[in-house]
């Protein structure tokens, strides 16, 4: 909403939002509003997708945000989103990709595999990052948890082997919304995030599509509680 660069000082000021992170109410127990809902759920995840479909399509010069986890999605009223913790983001002029350089990052667990193997970052590596996101939404889960059998402690690579059918899925889901959506929403919902984490970027969605299939979801849930 503002700056200040007067006396030696450089600041910038953003709105106040006193409620939770996305990471502290799926993973610290803190409450908002009673349990996130799964209605809530995807309000959220349609939040974000917008903020990072914005950075990459409406900032000129584009933007790779780099940092995208659940602790860096703020959590307001009417579970309203603000995406924050751009500190790592780069602005992309051209090819949209960014070099590591050698840096140490704790996000190792958010990241796509061309990162971890490359250290470049794309619009396609946020693209992977939002798809984990979308996982701890539907599941609970955190990306990695070594007090889970052996199998399931990479979420990632334990809900792509359980994304074959129905059946599988829904038995992913966060025990604290269980029956809370139907088979066909939970199935948009799930071919949304293995789009997301596929392991080739040029395979993966662009935000503006996420954003719409997210929309469309909310529609259908909607259409059906009527």
């Amino acid at each position: 909403v503002g700056y200040c660069a007067e006396y030696g000082q450089r600041l910038l000021v953003y709105n106040h939002f006193s409620r939770k992170t996305l990471h502290d109410v799926l993973h610290e127990g803190e409450e908002l509003d009673g349990a996130l809902s799964w209605n809530a759920r995807l309000q959220v995840a349609l939040g974000a997708a917008k903020a990072l479909d914005y950075l990459h399509e409406s900032c000129e010069p584009p933007v790779v945000h780099q940092n995208f986890e659940p602790a860096n999605v703020l959590l307001g009223n009417g579970f309203s989103v603000r995406v924050a913790e751009c500190g790592l983001a780069e602005l992309t002029l051209s090819g949209s990709v960014t070099q590591l350089s050698g840096r140490m990052r704790a996000l190792l667990n958010y990241e796509a595999p061309e990162i971890h193997e490359a250290g470049t970052f794309t619009y396609r590596s946020d693209v992977y990052s939002f798809g984990v996101v979308m996982l701890e939404l539907l599941t609970g889960r955190k990306p990695y948890d070594s007090s889970r059998p052996r199998a399931e402690q990479h979420l990632v690579r334990w809900a792509d082997s359980q994304f074959h059918d129905i059946e599988s899925i829904s038995k992913m889901v966060d025990p604290s919304i269980q029956g809370e959506c139907s088979e066909k929403v939970l199935s948009r919902f799930a071919d949304i995030i293995s789009r997301c984490i596929r392991p080739e970027p040029e395979f993966r969605p662009s935000m503006s599509e996420i954003v719409q299939d997210l929309a469309r979801i909310i529609s259908v849930t909607s259409e059906e509680s009527e």
